[in-house]
């Protein structure tokens, strides 16, 4: 049996189609805060956390408050990865890691429903995070508060995995860290661009490949077609000159393999 992929929708943000893509027009559009279970045997790791009710209490008052009005939330308590969750039967304590795609509110405001999940995470991109606060925290999506006060006891970082070359089908994307006890199911790999430590991951299911590539893109055409996101979002993206290239490689992936391209918040344009 290879890995096994579940998908969840932890709430949701409204912004401007054309934020996401030009020429998409000016409606206001839903992006879902997508999650996924992955679990290989009897371990389970959770791919982000998407939103949960810290998220309302951490951008209240203060500098964050204009993160809510930038993008509105909009979740019901049952969304909560923890809520879902219990409502399957799935013991919270049965998540052996949160795997962070990177530190934007949306996909790391659950991580206090996980007291006794292990985090994992880029390196980079948690030394750039750690320290931030106010408008620059701001700027990079980042809401210190949602951090547990354990979280660098229970953290590793992906850079501490070992390092395998991926399957020939994978290209152009050609090492990855191996996740432990993943058997070679699990691959690691960098998506450089969006925000800083932005890390995706290939996943081999009983169907084939699967790349969670987070926010790489917004939009399947952003990356099929090289449909660019607003010049705007250029001032919230750690790099936009990596984020164009990792565009590229997505691009060249879908054209020479069957990889499914999972992204965190397409849908709704």
């Amino acid at each position: 049996m290879m890995a096994k992929l579940t998908t969840f929708e932890a709430g949701y943000c409204t912004h401007l189609a054309c934020m996401a893509q030009k020429g998409a027009g000016w409606n206001i559009c839903k992006f879902p805060a997508r999650t996924w279970l992955i679990e290989v045997g009897s371990k389970r790791w959770l791919w982000d956390t998407g939103y949960a009710d810290y998220f309302y209490q951490s951008t209240q008052t203060g500098i964050f408050k204009f993160y809510r009005k930038l993008t509105p939330v909009y979740l019901q308590q049952q969304e909560s990865m923890k809520m879902q969750f219990l409502a399957l039967g799935i013991d919270l304590a049965s998540i052996d890691a949160i795997i962070l795609s990177h530190f934007h509110g949306d996909h790391i405001a659950g991580l206090r429903d996980f007291p006794k999940s292990k985090f994992i995470c880029s390196g980079e991109g948690w030394q750039k995070m750690r320290l931030l606060r106010g408008f620059s925290a701001l700027r990079h999506g980042f809401v210190p508060n949602l951090i547990p006060p354990d979280f660098e006891q229970r953290l590793t970082f992906v850079e501490s995995f070992a390092q395998s070359a991926l399957p020939q089908q994978l290209w152009p994307f050609t090492d990855g860290y191996e996740l432990p006890q993943s058997h070679q199911q699990v691959f690691i790999v960098p998506l450089p661009g969006h925000a800083s430590g932005h890390i995706g991951a290939f996943v081999q299911t009983d169907q084939g490949w699967t790349l969670l590539a987070s926010d790489a893109a917004w939009t399947p055409a952003n990356y099929l077609q090289l449909k660019s996101p607003s010049r705007l979002t250029h001032l919230v993206m750690e790099n936009p000159r990596a984020y164009y290239q990792t565009l590229r490689n997505l691009q060249l992936l879908s054209r020479q393999s069957q990889v499914n391209i999972c992204l965190s918040h397409e849908g709704y344009i």
